[in-house]
């Protein structure tokens, strides 16, 4: 690894941790300068293409999943770590499958799955979006949903 400072490649590990995400963070010191910085490394997976309702398909990203469930997230007590978790199942479900494609609708749906066992408003949030609520009756008829669970 090449020190980010001196540039030397004669650096060392110091100390490495497995991170939330399942990516390992290792901090270095670079024997020339002596500073120390730290690595990241996760493993390279497939490309997972979304297929959206139009039939396009667009590559996978992790960052405009996250800012939707950060949005039905919103002033509720629902940490990033635990955001983190569920894409992070989420994806390590997918690669497991070992499919390269998946609807948006399934997308949406593995993501209900895991709002509904974490948080109630967030997943009614979430799902108005995603399911394109026109009307009350749609938020009552969810309401009504979970209640009966």
């Amino acid at each position: 690894m090449k020190c980010p400072f001196c540039s030397s490649e004669d650096t060392k590990v110091v100390d490495s941790r497995t991170t939330i995400d399942g990516s390992t963070k290792r901090r270095r010191e670079c024997n020339n300068c002596l500073k120390r910085f730290s690595t990241y490394e996760r493993f390279e997976e497939s490309p997972i293409y979304v297929v959206k309702k139009d039939n396009r398909r667009v590559k996978y990203e992790r960052e405009k999943l996250l800012r939707g469930l950060t949005f039905a997230t919103a002033k509720r007590n629902v940490s990033r770590e635990q955001l983190d978790k569920i894409i992070t199942d989420i994806e390590r479900g997918l690669q497991n499958s070992l499919v390269s494609e998946i609807s948006s609708k399934e997308l949406g749906e593995k993501v209900l799955e895991k709002l509904r066992e974490l948080d109630q408003v967030a997943y009614v949030r979430f799902a108005s979006v995603y399911k394109e609520f026109n009307d009350i009756k749609s938020f009552i008829e969810i309401v009504e949903e979970i209640k009966k669970d």
